[in-house]
């Protein structure tokens, strides 16, 4: 009798007990054995530690078993030296196969050992071992995995200290934003965060995922910080040889977000042909490696960020319409420092307390007077030109009102990016070069803030800088 490949069942993917029902993420493993005695020994000790564990006897049938259900890992039998499995092996690895790979074999010869190691495995266990030297080895695995997990992360991701801008206030504006974070942590709901540059759309962000008990890890990606090129290897990951460069196989930041929250700033600067991929990525919650042809199931959040009205960039037909929608289930508008000045002397407390142990120095005590003038200011900067001017008078020892960088008549309402006294002797090109750059240097180098309040698109503001670049 002939057992059709696509005639395996699959048992269904459930957790192994109640602890790790509300712990760990389940692991699935699938079991390459072709001794059905050896294959169910290896299902019943695996199956107390693993919410998922399957059974084939051949790469075929594993294969079949591998599109219908994804595998954290597989346990493989090398039956005899020279067989086939590690040419199966390396076609996995070639094609991007994210799942880890344990090895067994009766050959314990060094030739058997690399050539393992080589066609992608990560452990290899010599027969004959206990069930527990297995259980060992999976173990061993996925703390590889979620060590390479990290160390991608933290060299895609500059890691951000959730305190140092502080979602912080009892203003009505403020007030709002708190109330609509804990009414939508604990849900799954696509959300976008709107509002000017530094007004805390990453705090909020991170606020919201570690209210949602999620288990997965939180990863912010400013889209406009990758080179488009990259975007989808960043986003999506790459399998070995994709690309130039591309010396092994690689998870994206989607799949480094499972089960956990994947936060998109700067979702406005989002090229076109990603706006695409990104809409079916939100459609049907899998990815699909550059290079692949196999996608994969991802269960995170996604909460978006602007610091321009979509709908405006949706009307100058450089956002997509459909992708709009998908991303605006819940908007949720993040209010300017302008908006909320109540908050402002809680702001101030909350920086020095913050900053004067890492500086060294002593707070400053500010008086009335000075928090209403500093009230009266338009903060283009929002909170984050607030920190700012906080650091710089701990550090130069000097009252607030005296470190701001205003007019010469003390106007609180005009900030230093509206004053351009240059003199009558230049010309209409180099007045304008002074004045981009002079606005580029008010927003932190932030180019996309600074090509919005210019009203030029971003790549007009970098094909000039080019061009200055160049002539100096």
């Amino acid at each position: 009798m002939v057992t059709r490949v696509d005639a395996l069942p699959v048992t269904p993917h459930k957790p192994a007990d109640e602890s790790q029902a509300r712990g760990r993420r389940p692991l699935s493993v699938l079991l390459v054995e072709s001794d059905t005695a050896r294959s169910e020994q290896l299902k019943r000790a695996l199956k107390p530690v693993c919410a998922l564990v399957e059974a084939a006897p051949t790469p075929q049938h594993a294969e079949a078993l591998s599109q219908r259900c994804h595998f954290d890992l597989f346990v493989v039998t090398l039956s005899q030296p020279g067989s086939r499995i590690l040419e199966w092996l390396q076609v996995l690895r070639d094609r991007g196969e994210s799942a880890e790979i344990v090895l067994t074999s009766e050959y314990a010869d060094v030739d058997t050992a690399i050539s393992a190691l080589r066609a992608g495995a990560s452990d290899l266990l010599v027969k004959p071992f206990r069930d527990e030297q297995l259980i060992e080895a999976i173990r061993r695995c996925l703390r590889r995995r979620r060590q390479l997990h990290e160390n991608y992360l933290s060299r895609s991701v500059k890691p951000r200290d959730p305190s140092a801008e502080g979602l912080i206030g009892e203003s009505p504006a403020i007030r709002r934003v708190l109330d609509v974070i804990e009414r939508v942590a604990a849900t799954s709901s696509t959300l976008l965060l709107q509002g000017e540059t530094g007004t805390g759309k990453e705090l909020i962000a991170r606020a919201l995922h570690r209210r949602s008990g999620r288990k997965g890890q939180f990863v912010a990606v400013n889209c406009g910080a990758i080179p488009s090129e990259l975007l989808d290897s960043e986003l999506f990951g790459h399998i070995r040889g994709a690309f130039t460069g591309a010396h092994m196989s690689r998870s994206g930041l989607f799949v480094c977000a499972d089960n956990g929250t994947i936060f998109l700033d700067e979702i406005g600067e989002l090229p076109w042909p990603m706006q695409a991929n990104l809409l079916r990525v939100l459609e049907e919650r899998r990815v699909r490696p550059v290079g692949s042809n196999q996608e994969r199931a991802v269960n995170c959040r996604v909460i978006a960020a602007s610091n321009a009205p979509l709908e405006a960039r949706v009307r100058d037909g450089v956002f997509r319409e459909d992708l709009h929608f998908r991303l605006n289930v819940l908007p949720i508008h993040v209010p300017a420092l302008r908006e909320r000045v109540e908050d402002i002397p809680l702001l101030i407390a909350h920086f020095m307390r913050l900053l004067s142990p890492e500086l060294g120095t002593p707070p400053m005590p500010v008086s009335p007077q000075e928090v209403k003038r500093l009230q009266g200011y338009r903060w283009p900067g929002n909170v984050r030109e607030l920190r700012n001017l906080v650091e710089r008078a701990l550090l130069l020892g000097k009252p607030l009102l005296e470190c701001c960088d205003w007019d010469e008549g003390g106007d609180p309402g005009r900030g230093a990016a509206t004053r351009q006294p240059f003199p009558l002797t230049l010309s209409l090109a180099e007045v304008s070069k002074q004045h981009v750059l002079s606005m580029l240097k008010s927003v932190g180098g932030n180019k996309s803030e600074a090509a919005r309040r210019l009203h030029i698109s971003r790549k007009t503001l970098e094909r000039k800088i080019q061009v200055w670049n160049s002539e100096s």
